[in-house]
């Protein structure tokens, strides 16, 4: 784990491509080229001190060899949300885009910012594992829903037969992949327990907790509004003048609230206390989107509760027999 027990002043922007990393310095206020390549990055990562924070965009993975290479030398890094750096670019006038330039603009916007920025920590492989299964399980559903529907429309008769065993090939590969994303949680102690303890939920099955361990490794860590946030359920003011509309949620990973958005279905219709509050929602005028959008936000907050007690429990516990 790479910590950093004083403010950095020293400044790395990263604009990373598949092939190569565009490197700004805020010292010497240079430029320069590094391949993307772990002896490379490895003799990079080796001369930087420890008062510096490198920062990156997340770049479809290609910025991990970066990442894993300044966190075995022990230098801080911040992996940053895309869209916040373009608008922090924006913000300075700038409509022009090259490397050059997106590393400058990572380095400012670390030196900036840098109390605010979450430091990057090396994941856990068997998690990384999991969110890679869980993804291409996603994948898989959608490209068979729009097969599906092909075979139904009019005039498929001619390709019916492919199509058939083409869904057929889906139907096995998902059910392969659900019988390994259970085999890993059963043989991941950490994994196997929190699944355990979040699908005492109603709504939230198999499939559905092994999507938000995936997908949000953060559960049990962060507060009410933190967790809620991260899944693009906080609600946003829409308010100007005398105008006070519906409160908008925005942001977060769209992936957990999809999953979140059917687990609230089955928890409003099967679960007596989040009926009961959706019907009470309904019965305020609110709008049955806005209502289910509200248990969605309950309940990935009572699963951040229900980790976050746990992980105590076991912490007291563990302090007990010591």
């Amino acid at each position: 784990m790479t910590t950093q027990t004083t403010a950095p002043d020293h400044f790395i922007g990263c604009d990373v491509g598949k092939a190569s990393i565009v490197v700004f310095d805020s010292r010497t206020n240079q430029t320069r080229t590094i391949a993307n390549r772990p002896a490379d990055l490895a003799r990079f990562a080796a001369t930087l001190d420890e008062t510096c924070l490198a920062i990156c965009e997340a770049t479809g993975g290609y910025e991990n060899t970066l990442l894993h290479a300044l966190s075995k030398a022990s230098r801080a890094a911040h992996r940053a949300d895309a869209r916040k750096v373009k608008a922090f670019i924006r913000s300075f006038g700038i409509l022009g885009k090259t490397d050059a330039i997106d590393a400058r603009a990572l380095a400012v916007y670390g030196q900036e910012r840098h109390a605010d920025l979450a430091r990057w920590q090396v994941p856990d492989p068997q998690r990384e594992r999991l969110q890679a299964m869980v993804l291409i399980r996603r994948d898989l559903i959608a490209d068979r829903l729009a097969y599906r529907n092909r075979l139904a429309a009019p005039g498929a008769d001619a390709v019916k037969g492919p199509l058939g065993k083409l869904l057929k090939t889906y139907d096995q590969q998902i059910a392969a992949i659900d019988r390994d994303i259970a085999a890993l949680i059963r043989g991941h102690k950490t994994l196997a327990a929190a699944e355990k303890t979040i699908r005492c939920l109603v709504g939230i099955g198999q499939t559905t907790a092994a999507a938000l361990l995936a997908l949000l490794p953060e559960l049990g860590t962060l507060n009410r509004r933190q967790v809620a946030a991260l899944a693009g359920l906080a609600p946003h003011p829409n308010q100007s003048g005398g105008k006070d509309a519906y409160r908008r949620t925005r942001g977060g990973r769209p992936e957990v609230k999809r999953v979140l958005f059917m687990a609230a279905m089955v928890a409003a219709k099967h679960d007596p206390v989040q009926k009961a509050f959706y019907t009470r929602l309904l019965a305020q005028g609110k709008k049955p989107l806005v209502a289910l959008t509200a248990i969605m936000r309950k309940l990935v907050v009572i699963c951040n509760a229900m980790l976050r007690n746990t992980e105590a429990e076991h912490l007291a516990q563990s302090e007990q027999r010591a």
